[in-house]
């Protein structure tokens, strides 16, 4: 159903000699992906996640730099290094359940690391994209972000608000070169989509096999999972030159589910 992994060749030729990059989440998936792509064309990368291990042996293969933290922890996120050109906010994590049984730790948890965290990175990295007069904000929000779906509400609520905080920090930094978008893909072949199989067979009473079937892949119109590569090449293409002009936007990366 899923089919084998596409191969996702670097195709957008982006030159970002020079350039410094922040990747949270960056230790796998999407945020892995997105740290290698960016080393590739040339920036040098801070791996962040909760994972140090994770981190450090991405930061190896891009050849930056790791941090180690969770992204709820205020005070850790103030020590982090983030006189950057490239802010990619990608870390994030899912609790699935009804709304009257969610809970609201998780619920507080959930915003602190997937909306509140960006904002802090955000803040602190500007005066250095403003005193540059360059910079790219990549929010890697999701097609939660553009459409909801029952059971996640944190989740959902979190990259709506994401979204909003793009678009504000899109029509302030205009003026000084930075640019920040939101990428949103459907789900992306990563162990986040793979830790929720269950949850949600457990949700709907149905079946593991079903659920990619017939709840992820159900309302798109190209059927199967996104490669973190895809992402992450289009992360790439948003700082280079010929998308210098894009800001404020939301991309769907979701195989049509928008469509409908």
């Amino acid at each position: 159903m899923t089919a084998e992994p596409v191969v996702v060749p670097h195709v957008v030729r982006v030159d970002l000699s020079g350039r410094s990059a922040l990747v949270t989440g960056g230790g796998s998936g999407i945020g892995r992906a997105c740290a290698l792509r960016l080393a590739a064309a040339g920036a040098a990368v801070l791996v962040v996640d909760r994972n140090v291990e994770a981190a450090k042996a991405v930061a190896a293969e891009a050849g930056g730099r790791a941090e180690g933290i969770d992204l709820a922890d205020r005070a850790a996120v103030d020590r982090l290094d983030v006189d950057v050109d490239i802010v990619v906010n990608n870390a994030g994590l899912q609790h699935v359940a009804p709304v009257q049984d969610f809970p609201p730790n998780r619920f507080e948890y959930i915003q602190r690391v997937m909306v509140e965290a960006p904002f802090l990175l955000i803040r602190r990295a500007l005066p250095g994209m403003y005193a540059r007069g360059w910079g790219r904000i990549v929010n890697i929000s999701s097609v939660h972000g553009l459409r909801a779906s029952p059971y996640k509400s944190a989740y959902v609520a979190a990259k709506h608000a994401l979204e909003g905080l793009s678009k504000v920090v899109a029509l302030e930094g205009a003026a000084h070169g930075v640019t920040s978008n939101c990428i949103n893909p459907a789900y992306v072949r990563t162990a986040l989509v793979e830790s929720q199989i269950a949850d949600q067979a457990a949700s709907h009473g149905i079946g593991e096999d079903e659920v990619v079937e017939k709840i992820m892949l159900a309302r798109a119109a190209i059927k199967r999972l996104i490669e973190p590569e895809e992402v992450a090449e289009l992360v790439a293409y948003l700082c280079s030159p010929p998308a210098a002009f894009i800001t404020g936007a939301a991309i769907a990366l979701d195989g049509g589910w928008t469509a409908n």
